[in-house]
């Protein structure tokens, strides 16, 4: 409880995490907000359909609070308000203004606590956070949103955070990375999904790097590291030690 959770990918799509935490957050009965602003509503329901959860199923019974940004984006631009009388969580996009207030607002009161619910915590789930900076979003902005959402989220509620971000060193995104880099700092947990170095390979797709960042929590501490490969299939991950693939055994 309470911790915050950074996915990052490099030289690949680290999405299947996001996949794994959703189905694995709503099957343990917990009340999740998931800000999708990198697919539709659709495609994360076919995924979690194959791991064995219903999202359809889990928004009825409120467990599920759905953003879908491509929607939302599209109604902004095109002038078609969700639902007259109430701000859209993604008004900066069409607003002068490039705070996220209006998105923060909407996380809190989805996952503010209600007598009649019986849900073992919040947590929040963000796919991608960089889409807000290409929608027009500042660095300082995004910061602040994600400052405000653990205030709210993992401090008063005990809840948890989960945010995908993708990354490149030799990116020329400056901003992009100013986030990234920030986000590191304070993590309790950053899984780190980078694609090979050797480039692909039909029996390994990639490796993960798991830090457990104990010098957050104690000075002095060294962040524990561990590396994995793995290779995803159609309703699973496999992962294993490096060196120690089907490849090469």
């Amino acid at each position: 409880q309470g911790k915050f959770t950074l996915l990052r990918d490099t030289r690949t799509d680290g999405s299947f995490l996001v996949h794994h935490f959703l189905s694995f957050y709503l099957r343990a009965g917990c009340k999740v907000c998931f800000v999708a602003l990198l697919q539709s509503f659709s495609h994360y329901s076919i995924v979690a359909q194959k791991l064995g959860v219903s999202l359809a199923a889990a928004k009825e019974r409120g467990q599920l609070v759905f953003l879908e940004g491509l929607k939302s984006c599209l109604d902004l631009l095109f002038g078609e308000e969700e639902q007259p009388g109430q701000p859209s969580p993604l008004q900066f996009v069409s607003g002068s203004s490039s705070e996220l207030r209006a998105l923060f607002d909407f996380v809190r009161v989805s996952l503010a606590p209600h007598g009649s619910d019986s849900w073992k915590g919040p947590v929040l789930l963000v796919d991608d956070l960089g889409v807000l900076l290409s929608l027009g979003a500042s660095p300082v902005a995004v910061l602040d949103f994600i400052h405000y959402c653990r205030v709210c989220v993992c401090c008063q509620l005990k809840g948890n955070i989960v945010v995908l971000v993708h990354s490149n060193e030799d990116s020329e995104d400056e901003e992009n990375e100013l986030v990234v880099n920030s986000l590191c700092h304070h993590s309790n947990l950053i899984l780190w999904a980078e694609g090979l170095a050797t480039g692909f390979c039909k029996d390994v797709h990639g490796q993960i790097k798991i830090i457990k960042r104990l010098s957050l929590q104690q000075a002095g501490e060294q962040d524990v590291v561990q590396i994995y490969q793995y290779k995803i299939q159609e309703r699973n991950v496999t992962f294993f030690a490096r060196g120690l693939s089907a490849a090469v055994l």
